[in-house]
Protein backbone atom coordinates (compact mmCIF):
# COMPACT_ATOMS: atom_id res chain seq x y z
CA UNK A 1 0.00 0.00 0.00
CA UNK A 2 1.45 3.36 -1.07
CA UNK A 3 1.04 5.91 1.70
CA UNK A 4 3.54 8.61 0.66
CA UNK A 5 2.42 12.21 0.15
CA UNK A 6 -1.24 11.72 1.13
CA UNK A 7 -2.53 15.25 1.76
CA UNK A 8 -6.30 14.74 1.64
CA UNK A 9 -8.45 11.92 3.01
CA UNK A 10 -12.08 11.45 1.90
CA UNK A 11 -14.18 9.38 4.30
CA UNK A 12 -17.49 7.65 3.80
CA UNK A 13 -19.29 7.46 7.13
CA UNK A 14 -21.86 4.67 7.56
CA UNK A 15 -20.30 1.21 7.90
CA UNK A 16 -16.89 2.67 6.97
CA UNK A 17 -15.73 5.31 9.45
CA UNK A 18 -18.62 4.81 11.86
CA UNK A 19 -19.24 1.56 13.72
CA UNK A 20 -22.26 -0.57 12.85
CA UNK A 21 -24.24 1.13 15.61
CA UNK A 22 -23.57 4.49 13.87
CA UNK A 23 -21.22 5.68 16.61
CA UNK A 24 -17.74 7.09 16.17
CA UNK A 25 -15.24 4.97 18.09
CA UNK A 26 -12.90 6.82 20.43
CA UNK A 27 -9.97 5.25 18.62
CA UNK A 28 -11.19 6.54 15.27
CA UNK A 29 -11.78 9.99 16.73
CA UNK A 30 -8.19 9.99 18.00
CA UNK A 31 -6.84 8.86 14.62
CA UNK A 32 -8.73 11.63 12.82
CA UNK A 33 -7.30 14.19 15.24
CA UNK A 34 -3.78 12.87 14.68
CA UNK A 35 -4.26 12.98 10.92
CA UNK A 36 -5.46 16.59 11.09
CA UNK A 37 -2.51 17.50 13.30
CA UNK A 38 -0.27 16.01 10.61
CA UNK A 39 -1.66 18.51 8.10
CA UNK A 40 -4.05 16.21 6.26
CA UNK A 41 -7.28 17.70 4.92
CA UNK A 42 -10.16 15.44 6.01
CA UNK A 43 -13.25 15.49 3.80
CA UNK A 44 -16.53 13.84 4.71
CA UNK A 45 -17.96 12.01 1.65
CA UNK A 46 -21.40 10.67 2.42
CA UNK A 47 -24.70 9.63 0.93
CA UNK A 48 -26.27 11.53 3.84
CA UNK A 49 -27.71 15.02 3.51
CA UNK A 50 -25.74 17.75 5.25
CA UNK A 51 -28.12 18.23 8.19
CA UNK A 52 -27.85 14.53 9.09
CA UNK A 53 -24.04 14.45 9.34
CA UNK A 54 -22.65 13.79 12.85
CA UNK A 55 -21.64 17.01 14.56
CA UNK A 56 -18.74 15.32 16.32
CA UNK A 57 -17.09 14.77 12.93
CA UNK A 58 -17.93 18.13 11.35
CA UNK A 59 -16.55 19.92 14.40
CA UNK A 60 -13.15 18.22 14.19
CA UNK A 61 -10.19 20.40 13.37
CA UNK A 62 -9.09 19.56 9.83
CA UNK A 63 -12.60 18.78 8.60
CA UNK A 64 -13.47 21.76 6.41
CA UNK A 65 -15.65 20.26 3.66
CA UNK A 66 -18.41 17.69 3.28
CA UNK A 67 -19.47 15.93 0.07
CA UNK A 68 -23.12 15.06 0.61
CA UNK A 69 -26.14 13.39 -1.00
CA UNK A 70 -23.90 11.11 -3.05
CA UNK A 71 -21.98 14.00 -4.56
CA UNK A 72 -24.99 16.19 -5.30
CA UNK A 73 -23.47 18.91 -3.14
CA UNK A 74 -20.37 20.09 -1.32
CA UNK A 75 -20.72 22.21 1.81
CA UNK A 76 -18.34 23.96 4.15
CA UNK A 77 -18.31 21.73 7.22
CA UNK A 78 -18.36 24.42 9.87
CA UNK A 79 -21.06 26.66 8.38
CA UNK A 80 -23.10 24.48 6.02
CA UNK A 81 -22.52 26.96 3.19
CA UNK A 82 -23.09 25.16 -0.10
CA UNK A 83 -20.27 25.73 -2.58
CA UNK A 84 -21.12 23.10 -5.20
CA UNK A 85 -24.48 21.75 -6.32
CA UNK A 86 -25.70 19.28 -8.93
CA UNK A 87 -29.44 19.03 -8.22
CA UNK A 88 -31.63 16.35 -9.74
CA UNK A 89 -32.99 17.64 -13.09
CA UNK A 90 -36.74 18.20 -12.97
CA UNK A 91 -37.36 15.89 -15.94
CA UNK A 92 -35.45 13.07 -14.23
CA UNK A 93 -37.29 13.57 -10.95
CA UNK A 94 -40.64 13.53 -12.77
CA UNK A 95 -39.73 10.28 -14.53
CA UNK A 96 -38.76 8.67 -11.22
CA UNK A 97 -42.11 9.67 -9.71
CA UNK A 98 -44.01 8.36 -12.73
CA UNK A 99 -42.08 5.14 -13.18
CA UNK A 100 -42.18 4.13 -9.50
CA UNK A 101 -45.72 5.17 -8.74
CA UNK A 102 -46.12 2.92 -5.68
CA UNK A 103 -42.65 3.32 -4.21
CA UNK A 104 -41.81 4.53 -0.72
CA UNK A 105 -39.66 7.60 -1.24
CA UNK A 106 -37.21 9.65 0.74
CA UNK A 107 -35.93 12.91 -0.72
CA UNK A 108 -33.20 15.39 0.11
CA UNK A 109 -33.93 19.07 -0.45
CA UNK A 110 -31.12 21.59 -0.06
CA UNK A 111 -29.39 19.45 2.55
CA UNK A 112 -32.46 18.33 4.52
CA UNK A 113 -33.90 14.77 4.32
CA UNK A 114 -37.64 14.10 4.25
CA UNK A 115 -39.52 10.81 4.49
CA UNK A 116 -43.04 9.48 4.65
CA UNK A 117 -44.56 9.92 8.11
CA UNK A 118 -45.62 6.29 8.42
CA UNK A 119 -42.07 5.13 7.61
CA UNK A 120 -40.66 7.41 10.28
CA UNK A 121 -43.08 5.96 12.83
CA UNK A 122 -41.79 2.41 12.35
CA UNK A 123 -38.71 2.19 10.07
CA UNK A 124 -38.03 -1.47 10.91
CA UNK A 125 -41.39 -2.44 9.40
CA UNK A 126 -40.09 -1.22 6.05
CA UNK A 127 -36.69 -2.90 6.15
CA UNK A 128 -34.62 -0.43 8.16
CA UNK A 129 -32.08 -2.17 10.39
CA UNK A 130 -32.45 -1.55 14.12
CA UNK A 131 -29.10 0.24 14.19
CA UNK A 132 -30.43 3.03 11.98
CA UNK A 133 -33.83 3.63 13.59
CA UNK A 134 -32.54 6.44 15.78
CA UNK A 135 -30.71 7.97 12.82
CA UNK A 136 -33.90 8.00 10.72
CA UNK A 137 -36.07 9.42 13.49
CA UNK A 138 -33.64 12.18 14.45
CA UNK A 139 -32.65 13.37 10.96
CA UNK A 140 -35.78 13.14 8.78
CA UNK A 141 -38.72 15.51 8.60
CA UNK A 142 -42.00 13.58 8.18
CA UNK A 143 -44.34 14.20 5.25
CA UNK A 144 -47.85 12.77 4.92
CA UNK A 145 -47.90 12.67 1.10
CA UNK A 146 -44.40 12.31 -0.34
CA UNK A 147 -45.42 12.25 -3.98
CA UNK A 148 -47.25 15.57 -3.70
CA UNK A 149 -44.48 17.05 -1.58
CA UNK A 150 -41.81 16.05 -4.08
CA UNK A 151 -43.89 17.34 -7.00
CA UNK A 152 -44.26 20.68 -5.25
CA UNK A 153 -40.50 20.85 -4.72
CA UNK A 154 -39.48 19.30 -8.03
CA UNK A 155 -36.92 22.04 -8.79
CA UNK A 156 -35.22 21.81 -5.37
CA UNK A 157 -34.40 18.11 -5.10
CA UNK A 158 -30.81 17.12 -4.41
CA UNK A 159 -31.57 13.42 -4.66
CA UNK A 160 -34.23 10.74 -4.18
CA UNK A 161 -34.09 7.40 -2.37
CA UNK A 162 -36.47 4.49 -2.83
CA UNK A 163 -36.82 2.28 0.24
CA UNK A 164 -36.82 -1.41 -0.67
CA UNK A 165 -37.73 -3.85 2.13
CA UNK A 166 -36.64 -6.90 0.05
CA UNK A 167 -33.63 -7.74 -2.10
CA UNK A 168 -35.96 -8.70 -4.96
CA UNK A 169 -37.63 -5.28 -4.97
CA UNK A 170 -34.28 -3.55 -4.78
CA UNK A 171 -33.01 -5.45 -7.84
CA UNK A 172 -36.15 -4.53 -9.79
CA UNK A 173 -35.97 -0.85 -8.88
CA UNK A 174 -32.25 -0.67 -9.59
CA UNK A 175 -32.62 -2.25 -13.02
CA UNK A 176 -35.54 0.01 -13.94
CA UNK A 177 -33.71 3.06 -12.64
CA UNK A 178 -30.74 2.38 -14.89
CA UNK A 179 -33.04 2.98 -17.86
CA UNK A 180 -33.66 6.61 -16.87
CA UNK A 181 -31.52 8.97 -18.92
CA UNK A 182 -29.80 11.68 -16.92
CA UNK A 183 -29.90 9.76 -13.63
CA UNK A 184 -27.04 8.52 -11.49
CA UNK A 185 -28.29 5.34 -9.80
CA UNK A 186 -26.45 3.73 -6.93
CA UNK A 187 -26.84 2.18 -3.48
CA UNK A 188 -25.25 2.67 -0.09
CA UNK A 189 -27.46 0.23 1.79
CA UNK A 190 -29.16 -3.15 1.28
CA UNK A 191 -32.53 -1.38 1.58
CA UNK A 192 -31.97 1.67 -0.65
CA UNK A 193 -31.78 2.56 -4.32
CA UNK A 194 -30.52 6.12 -4.63
CA UNK A 195 -31.03 8.56 -7.51
CA UNK A 196 -29.12 11.75 -8.25
CA UNK A 197 -28.15 13.79 -11.28
CA UNK A 198 -25.91 12.04 -13.79
CA UNK A 199 -23.47 14.86 -13.01
CA UNK A 200 -23.35 13.85 -9.33
CA UNK A 201 -21.43 11.03 -7.65
CA UNK A 202 -18.84 11.14 -4.91
CA UNK A 203 -16.01 10.72 -7.41
CA UNK A 204 -17.06 13.75 -9.48
CA UNK A 205 -17.57 15.91 -6.40
CA UNK A 206 -14.22 14.86 -4.94
CA UNK A 207 -12.49 15.67 -8.24
CA UNK A 208 -14.11 19.13 -8.21
CA UNK A 209 -13.05 19.77 -4.62
CA UNK A 210 -9.49 18.64 -5.28
CA UNK A 211 -9.27 21.03 -8.22
CA UNK A 212 -10.55 23.83 -5.99
CA UNK A 213 -7.95 23.02 -3.33
CA UNK A 214 -5.15 22.38 -5.81
CA UNK A 215 -4.67 18.76 -4.76
CA UNK A 216 -3.72 16.01 -7.19
CA UNK A 217 -5.57 12.69 -7.20
CA UNK A 218 -2.32 10.90 -6.42
CA UNK A 219 -2.22 12.73 -3.07
CA UNK A 220 -5.72 11.62 -2.09
CA UNK A 221 -6.83 8.60 -0.06
CA UNK A 222 -10.52 7.65 -0.08
CA UNK A 223 -12.29 5.15 2.18
CA UNK A 224 -15.62 3.45 1.53
CA UNK A 225 -17.84 0.40 1.83
CA UNK A 226 -20.68 0.80 -0.68
CA UNK A 227 -21.37 0.82 -4.39
CA UNK A 228 -21.74 4.60 -4.10
CA UNK A 229 -18.09 4.82 -3.00
CA UNK A 230 -16.61 2.95 -5.97
CA UNK A 231 -16.04 5.96 -8.26
CA UNK A 232 -14.43 7.88 -5.40
CA UNK A 233 -12.01 5.03 -4.68
CA UNK A 234 -11.13 4.79 -8.36
CA UNK A 235 -10.39 8.53 -8.53
CA UNK A 236 -8.16 8.59 -5.45
CA UNK A 237 -4.49 7.70 -5.63
CA UNK A 238 -5.17 5.34 -2.74
CA UNK A 239 -8.62 3.78 -2.68
CA UNK A 240 -9.35 1.85 0.53
CA UNK A 241 -12.33 -0.45 1.05
CA UNK A 242 -13.20 -1.86 4.45
CA UNK A 243 -13.41 -5.65 4.67
CA UNK A 244 -17.22 -5.44 4.99
CA UNK A 245 -17.56 -3.52 1.70
CA UNK A 246 -19.67 -4.56 -1.28
CA UNK A 247 -18.14 -6.53 -4.11
CA UNK A 248 -18.06 -3.50 -6.41
CA UNK A 249 -16.42 -1.32 -3.77
CA UNK A 250 -13.77 -3.93 -3.01
CA UNK A 251 -13.04 -4.39 -6.71
CA UNK A 252 -12.52 -0.63 -7.05
CA UNK A 253 -10.03 -0.42 -4.18
CA UNK A 254 -6.25 -0.52 -4.07
CA UNK A 255 -6.23 -1.81 -0.52
CA UNK A 256 -8.62 -3.68 1.78
CA UNK A 257 -8.46 -2.76 5.46
CA UNK A 258 -10.17 -4.22 8.51
CA UNK A 259 -13.93 -3.81 8.94
CA UNK A 260 -15.55 -0.70 10.35
CA UNK A 261 -16.08 -2.47 13.68
CA UNK A 262 -12.42 -3.51 13.72
CA UNK A 263 -11.28 0.10 13.35
CA UNK A 264 -10.04 -0.36 9.80
CA UNK A 265 -10.11 3.37 8.98
CA UNK A 266 -8.23 4.33 12.13
CA UNK A 267 -5.55 1.69 11.62
CA UNK A 268 -5.02 2.72 8.01
CA UNK A 269 -4.85 6.41 8.90
CA UNK A 270 -2.00 5.66 11.29
CA UNK A 271 -0.16 3.90 8.45
CA UNK A 272 -0.67 6.98 6.26
CA UNK A 273 0.57 9.46 8.85
CA UNK A 274 3.25 7.02 10.06
CA UNK A 275 2.34 7.35 13.71
CA UNK A 276 2.04 4.62 16.28
CA UNK A 277 -1.61 3.58 16.58
CA UNK A 278 -3.60 3.87 19.77
CA UNK A 279 -6.01 1.13 18.66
Amino acid sequence: MRTENIKLVALDLDDTTLKSDSSLAEETHAALMRAAESGIEIVVASGRAFTSLPGEILELEGVNYAITSNGSAVEKAKTGERIYSKPLPESVAEEILNRFSHAMFECFIEGQPYCLAKYMEDPVKYGCSAAYVSYVKTTRKPVEDMRSFMAENISRLDSIDIICPTAELKAEVYAAGKEIAGAYVTSSSPRLVEFASAEAGKGRALRWLCERLGEKAENVAAFGNGDNDADMLIFAGLGVAVQNATELCRASADYICETNDELGVAKTLYKIIKKEPVC
